[in-house]
């Protein structure tokens, strides 16, 4: 119960702290942080989650990380649907909290007509800027499958596991840095659907991209650093 625990609040901060930067601090005239303060919020949630409670759960806090982490034989299959239930409760749980702040405010509306609502990913006319079904389905599943040999590679035997979360982190802020504007930036199924069940409408609709793009691209990573970049000599 306390891995699943360390799931749902790491998944819960990450969600808050990205999708809330997004939602509250981008887009403010002359102060607002952009593009590049929301790619650091992400990585930073990431970051501070993986030391906060990663020697607990080992820091997935993304249901296609599980995945990608049991393929590249680092995470039993036992634990893998209730890590990913975890970390859907606890997106969701931070979309909620994102809403009722949100709705606060005089003048906010949730406008499923538009793109990147509450901080929703899409493609097509849903892509921030109007990239197509399969050029977003390219973009989630190569950035994941990076992200997996990444944080496979960083949490290696032989890497110093020390700086394990700096990698890690700086890798999420470099896949958003790339990804924000085709996407608004998935690598996790999650934080996609706890931000389109609170958008609704087509956000909610295309969500199934953002699951299966992911998890094949995790699914890949995993496979390629246990076969091709792993040393099975540590064995």
């Amino acid at each position: 119960m306390k891995k699943l625990f360390a799931e749902f609040f790491g998944t819960y901060w990450l969600v808050f702290g990205g999708c809330g930067s997004a939602l509250f601090a981008a887009g403010i005239p002359n102060l607002g942080i952009g593009f590049i303060g929301v790619s650091l919020a992400f990585g930073l949630t990431v970051l501070t989650m993986a030391y906060a409670v990663g020697h607990i759960s080992g820091g997935h806090f993304n249901p296609a990380v599980s995945f990608g982490l049991c393929a590249g034989g680092r995470f039993s299959g036992k634990d893998l649907i209730p890590y990913v239930v975890s970390q859907c409760i606890g997106a969701i749980a931070a979309a909620a909290t994102l809403f009722f702040i949100w709705s606060g405010k005089t003048g906010n509306i949730i406008d499923n007509t538009k793109a990147g609502v509450f901080a929703s990913n899409g493609f097509g006319a849903f892509s921030p800027d109007g990239y197509s079904m399969l050029s977003c389905f390219a973009a989630e599943f190569i950035l994941i499958m990076f992200f997996l040999i990444v944080i496979l590679g960083a949490t290696d035997k032989f890497a110093n596991g020390k700086f394990a979360g700096i990698a890690i982190g700086l890798a999420l802020t470099l896949i958003h840095l790339i990804s924000i504007p085709i996407t608004n930036t998935s690598v996790n199924p999650a934080r996609s659907l706890s931000q389109a069940i609170f958008a609704g409408g087509t956000p909610l609709m295309q969500v199934w991209l953002f699951w299966i793009a992911p998890i094949a691209g995790a699914l890949l990573g995993g496979i390629i650093y246990k076969n091709l970049l792993q040393n099975h000599d540590e064995k």
